[in-house]
């Protein structure tokens, strides 16, 4: 019997030391509505096809999933809505909340956006938020959906958006502190 206590007290101890060692991560997964952020959460965690994404509604207010990562990373993925009136909730009623403790930014831009000057503003708002409650917090910015975008234009276009991109950062006091790509869920980009 001690010999089984002394089993018990040892895989209590190895439960408690996983317990402890387990690192999470808060992700913000932005963008405006429709730019294709649920996509492709669904694809890279979810194991979805490009083409199942198809059936995916819009997501309502901050969708939250635990994905664990590597072993003992978990992600507390956080996928905003982008209807422009979670926005406003996401700036002033919950804005600390949303922005507290972020280690990674993850933006969205549509590329085919009907509306980028608003698109730009809301990514402003985004980063005054970010450096406000999470200064530390990497940011990516993702120029999504450029497979519809004609090949031999794409370099010249991602370009061109990388430069507003950079200037909306500096702008706000990010200088260089972010990386952007060009990506679609029609290919290997997305990864």
């Amino acid at each position: 019997s001690t010999t089984q206590q002394t089993t018990n007290n040892n895989n209590n101890n190895n439960i408690q030391q996983t317990t402890t060692t387990m690192v999470k991560k808060k992700v913000l997964l932005m963008g405006k509505a429709h730019s294709g952020k649920t996509s492709m959460r669904s694809i890279i965690f979810a194991n979805y096809l490009a083409r199942d994404t198809m059936r995916l509604a819009p997501t309502l207010d901050v969708e939250h999933h635990h994905v664990r990562f590597l072993g003992d990373l978990v992600l507390n993925l956080w996928d905003c809505g982008g209807q422009d009136a979670f926005y406003e909730s996401y700036f002033e009623r919950d804005r600390e909340s949303i922005f507290r403790s972020v280690e990674m930014l993850i933006y969205v831009l549509d590329i085919e956006s009907e509306n980028p000057e608003s698109d730009f503003e809301h990514f402003a708002g985004v980063l005054e938020a970010i450096e406000e409650n999470s200064p530390d917090a990497r940011i990516f910015v993702l120029v999504h959906k450029m497979d519809l975008v004609a090949e031999e234009e794409r370099g010249l276009i991602l370009e061109d958006r990388r430069r507003l991109i950079a200037e909306t950062c500096h702008d706000r006091g990010f200088g260089n502190s972010f990386e952007c790509f060009g990506t679609s869920i029609w290919d290997e980009t997305l990864y």
